[in-house]
Parts: structure tokens; C-alpha cells; sequence
């Protein structure tokens, strides 16, 4: 990860950490100081909360995640190669995390997502901001499919949201039911979403 010279960076990468392999309901704070070898005055000093930890450990792993995006999603690759490439690059850091970890983990966005959005209002908004800036990375690419004429849609934003919502969908099974086999369809059912043969 390269972020390990402070207390507050190693407490950030080990919130990101637990609550993606494993819950954040179930994290307690005693968990987060032991996995990040810090004191738990270091935690109190840098965040108020448990929620504070993670809105920030968010921010970070969203700020990274961008990085990539911005190379997959770059102009100079054809776009429906863009959106492709996306679902390779899921493919490849769930097969990474399998081997690290001995389970599918899914995107940490919806898990977290999932497990917070009744409960805590500020952790929901904040993954919902993201969700929204991901997602206009898929219907940039469409756009441009559409202004190429390698996809036909009168509404790009819907059609992103769509293909959205299946590559999740994926990650969410594969997670549940432990088995990487489920990410297969990526590629083909991205395809039959967007009209685009071959």
C-alpha cells in the first residue's frame, strides 16, 4: 500500500482492510489500533469515531480507486475497451484478494453500503456520492461508444447505470457465494447489456 509512515495512515488502511474483509458493524475500534500497531489514544486523537475513521478511510481508498479509473477509462482507449478493461481490472484485484485473504470479498463499497444505508446517514451519503462519480465514468465511455456508433441508446445515463448494477450485482454473488467462477460473465453480459456484438 505505501501509506504506512504514520499512526493515522496505518489506521486508515487497516479500517479499509477489516471493514472490507470483513464487516463494519463487527470492527471495533480495539481491532482497528491492533491491526494498525498503534495505541488507542492514536485513534481518539486523529478521528472522534469509529465513523470518522471510516468516512476518511472512504475518502482515501476512493482517491486511489480514482487513479486507476482515470487510466481504464482514459480517451485514447476505444470505449467500449474501457468498460471492458474495468470489468478485467475487478476481476483481477478479487482473484489478488482471494489469494490473500481465502474469500471472494466483493466491492467494499456496496457491502459497506449495504450494511450502513438504514443506520447511519452520514456513511450512506457519502457512499452514494461515490457510487454517482464511478458511475459517470461508465456513461462517459457510452457517449462516446454511442458517438462512435458502436452502441445504440437514447439514454447513456440509464444504460451506465445499468451496466453499473450488473458488474455489482457479480461482485455481490461472487461474495456470497465465495466463487470467483461467478465474475465469468463479465465480459459477455456487458456485452449483451450494450448492444455490441462480437
Amino acid at each position: 500500500m505505501g501509506r504506512t509512515s504514520t499512526a493515522k495512515d496505518r489506521l486508515i488502511d487497516a479500517m479499509i482492510e477489516l471493514i472490507w474483509a470483513g464487516s463494519y458493524g463487527s470492527t471495533s475500534a480495539d481491532q482497528i489500533c491492533e491491526r494498525a500497531g498503534v495505541k488507542k489514544g492514536s485513534f481518539y486523537h486523529f478521528f472522534e469515531s469509529k465513523t470518522e475513521l471510516a468516512l476518511a478511510a472512504i475518502d482515501h481508498g476512493w482517491t486511489e480507486h480514482r487513479k486507476e479509473l482515470d487510466q481504464i477509462f482514459s480517451p485514447v482507449v476505444p470505449p467500449v475497451e474501457r468498460i471492458l478493461n474495468c470489468f478485467r481490472n475487478f476481476r483481477q484485484e478479487q482473484e489478488e484478494l482471494f489469494e490473500k485473504h481465502g474469500r471472494v470479498l466483493g466491492c467494499p463499497i456496496h457491502s459497506l453500503g449495504a450494511e450502513v444505508s438504514t443506520v447511519d446517514e452520514r456513511l450512506r451519503d457519502k457512499l452514494q456520492e461515490i457510487l454517482s462519480q464511478f458511475i459517470r465514468y461508465y456513461e462517459s465511455a457510452i457517449r462516446d461508444a454511442q458517438a462512435q456508433g458502436s452502441i445504440v441508446t437514447h439514454d447513456a445515463m440509464a444504460l451506465a447505470r445499468i451496466v453499473f448494477a450488473y458488474s455489482e450485482g457479480l461482485l455481490l454473488h461472487a461474495r456470497m457465494w465465495n466463487d470467483l467462477g461467478r465474475l465469468d460473465e463479465f465480459e459477455s453480459g456487458a456485452k449483451i447489456i450494450l448492444g455490441v456484438k462480437g
